[in-house]
């Protein structure tokens, strides 16, 4: 179910919250999870199996990982966290890679790969991390293990970020689930962030996806169609899943846990090392903190780290799809983070910052066309158009059509990419007191008015992240 929909935002939402608020809070951790698993089942009622078998799996393991560790079984607990990574990744890689792997070796062979997809259980690239997470904090020790069902359950589940993330640490969690809290300033706080992600999703992404979609369906593009597809794109992801993180941030808020932004205005970084400071910052953390750090980090030859690198990136390109092209793309920013680190580091500061926030937007933009595209030839394809390959020229009517008609949302997009128009809105809102709150207040509610409008009559409203 998504969050930017009729059904979740006047039906599941104010039902989930009424039943949340009116229980004690010690039993509000209960009310969580079955309110997170009837939030699975209404999208994908099929693999619920999925996610409750992951559920009571992780809590048995950490279970007994405590308990081991506890008794001093140094190496029969390192076995037993090495089988229940292995039990996760075993569950993700059977849903998510079978196919591609079985494809894979289908073409080497020469043969017809099969046609047949298996479906993928939502979310299941985010709730595998989230339960690896907590296994492997109980093995380094940077958590307890929990004797109760419940807390590590609705860790696991907790429905804003179940299906799209932000992928919380569990150490960042412990605790928080015994007797959660509903306060005032964390509701208007909450409140205030999902409705600031609404519009990214509803007012920015979904209409540059359309456009994007217009584009695409195209048989042949001038070189300019053609980067305007590829921007059109780039800042679609962007509001898309920074709008979904904004709201699932702010549900957790309301429901009385706060959780660290996963966004932090990407497109103005000026490298590629900012960027992934940037961009899905808990995404970056997690194989930060249990694959690059595991494997020695910086702390080691150069020839290693760079090894690191590599394996830390495409690791990261295959999380986000079971395709070539992601392949590519997480070695395109794995090369470009080592060629940064390695080979420019003295360099850097000899550039203007402009000029390297103009580079790192570029590369990056580059880069989504192999996210974007089906194929690695479909992607080099594009590219080939970029540079006037369809014989098309560099403008034509489609070119002036599509600028034409989604020119006030690209402007609106690329202030948005930015920290001042926030800035802006938060000291003429929260500093002028009484008056300014109340119009603040009128903003917002303008806003979500907006947004509900839209959603009613818009076609197209759909999640990019939900396919990872």
């Amino acid at each position: 179910m998504a969050f930017s929909t009729i059904s979740f935002l006047f039906a599941f939402l104010p039902a989930a919250l009424i039943l949340y608020r009116i229980v004690p809070e010690r039993a509000r951790a209960v009310i969580l999870i079955l309110i997170s698993l009837v939030f699975y089942a209404w999208g994908d009622v099929r693999h619920l199996p999925v996610l409750l078998f992951s559920m009571v799996f992780n809590y048995v393991a950490g279970l007994e990982l405590g308990l081991l560790k506890q008794k001093g079984a140094k190496r029969r607990a390192k076995y037993a966290m090495m089988l229940a990574v292995a039990v996760n990744l075993f569950l993700l890689g059977y849903y998510k890679y079978t196919g591609f792997f079985a494809g894979s070796l289908a073409r080497m062979f020469g043969r017809a790969p099969s046609s047949s997809v298996m479906p993928l259980p939502i979310g299941i690239s985010f709730f595998t991390f989230s339960a690896i997470s907590y296994i492997l904090d109980i093995y380094l020790e940077r958590a307890r293990y929990s004797r109760d069902f419940v807390q590590v359950a609705a860790y696991i589940c907790m429905f804003p970020k179940l299906i799209s993330g932000p992928i919380v640490q569990y150490k960042d969690m412990k605790g928080r689930f015994t007797a959660p809290k509903m306060t005032m300033s964390n509701f208007l706080a909450g409140t205030q962030k999902f409705v600031v992600g609404l519009f990214k999703k509803v007012l920015l992404a979904d209409a540059l996806g359309a456009a994007f979609a217009g584009i695409s369906a195209l048989d042949g593009m001038a070189a300019a169609t053609a980067w305007l597809g590829m921007i059109f794109y780039s800042l679609q992801l962007f509001f898309d899943f920074a709008g979904y993180s904004d709201m699932a941030i702010g549900l957790a808020q309301i429901l009385g846990f706060p959780i660290d932004k996963n966004f932090d205005y990407p497109y103005i970084s000026d490298g590629i090392a900012d960027f992934w400071r940037r961009w899905h910052i808990s995404l970056g953390r997690w194989f930060r903190d249990y694959v690059y750090i595991p494997l020695g980090g910086n702390r080691c030859s150069t020839g290693r780290q760079i090894l690191n690198l590599l394996v830390v990136w495409l690791l990261t390109g295959l999380w986000h799809g079971a395709a070539w092209t992601f392949v590519f793309w997480g070695i395109w920013h794995g090369g470009l983070l080592i060629l940064e680190r390695f080979a420019l580091k003295n360099l850097r500061e000899l550039i203007p910052k402009a000029v390297r926030i103009a580079v790192t937007v570029l590369l990056v933009f580059i880069g989504w066309v192999f996210f974007f595209s089906p194929s690695m030839g479909s992607a080099l394809l594009w590219i080939r158009q970029m540079f006037g390959g369809a014989g098309l020229g560099i403008w034509n009517g489609a070119t002036g059509y599509f600028l034409r008609t989604n020119l006030i949302t690209l402007i609106a997009a690329v202030i948005c990419c930015g920290p001042n128009l926030g800035r802006t809105v938060t000291n003429l809102s929260y500093q002028k007191g009484r008056f300014g709150v109340i119009i603040s207040v009128a903003v917002y509610i303008v806003l979500f008015l907006c947004c509900i409008s839209y959603i009613v009559g818009s076609s197209y409203n759909s999640f990019l992240y939900f396919q990872f």
